[in-house]
């Protein structure tokens, strides 16, 4: 199997796994509010930010999150999704200042806080970058259930494979769903709007 399929394969899984997470989390409220105890993504970390400030899980509280992992070396999926939410929380007005967004990055190799800040300088300064030692962005990738793989390039370069899902967080640092993204920012801002 080659480290596409099975990239894709893994990628697959998670969401079939998230979509039933959430289903089971519907049935198990009526449909109403998710229950927090069904969501098992999210957890404890230790990071900095792009400013070199640390940062934890209790970071995430107090009003809801987006929460996209990727790597600044990304050439196509991470500065889409984050053009995307940067489209969505500008659509959200004033509203926006109560909803946070975070890069994490899976490639601490290369992506320092000073590269991470850079790189986000073309964003929407709501987003905020988190990298860390490789111990630290092993504990968050696993709390989160993302899946990343190092692929070798010719001539000693690399990229990574990785989950390209944007997961809502609610104001309690809870998993809500994955954001669907292949909608317009105004429904997208409606989508976390809600949870504000």
């Amino acid at each position: 199997m080659s480290s596409r399929t099975a990239f894709i394969a893994g990628a697959v899984a998670f969401v079939i796994g998230a979509v039933a997470l959430v289903g089971a989390a519907f049935m198990l409220r009526g449909g109403g509010e998710l229950a927090t105890q069904a969501s098992t993504i999210g957890g404890p970390f230790k990071m900095v930010d792009q400013d070199g400030k640390a940062v934890t899980e209790q970071d995430l509280k107090g009003k809801p999150h987006v929460v996209f992992f990727g790597f600044t070396h990304c050439p196509d999926v991470c500065p889409t999704a984050l053009f995307e939410l940067t489209q969505a929380f500008n659509a959200m007005g004033a509203d926006a200042q109560k909803v946070g967004g975070v890069f994490v990055t899976v490639d601490p190799e290369r992506d320092t806080p000073e590269v991470m800040k850079g790189y986000l300088s073309s964003f929407s300064p709501l987003i905020r970058g988190f990298t860390g030692s490789p111990e630290q962005v092993d504990a968050i990738v696993k709390a989160y259930r993302v899946f990343r793989k190092k692929v070798p390039l010719e001539g000693g370069d690399y990229t990574m494979d990785h989950t390209a899902v944007v997961y809502l967080m609610d104001r309690n640092g809870a998993f809500v769903a994955p954001l669907n993204m292949k909608r317009s920012p105004e429904e997208i801002a409606a989508e976390i709007r809600r949870y504000g």
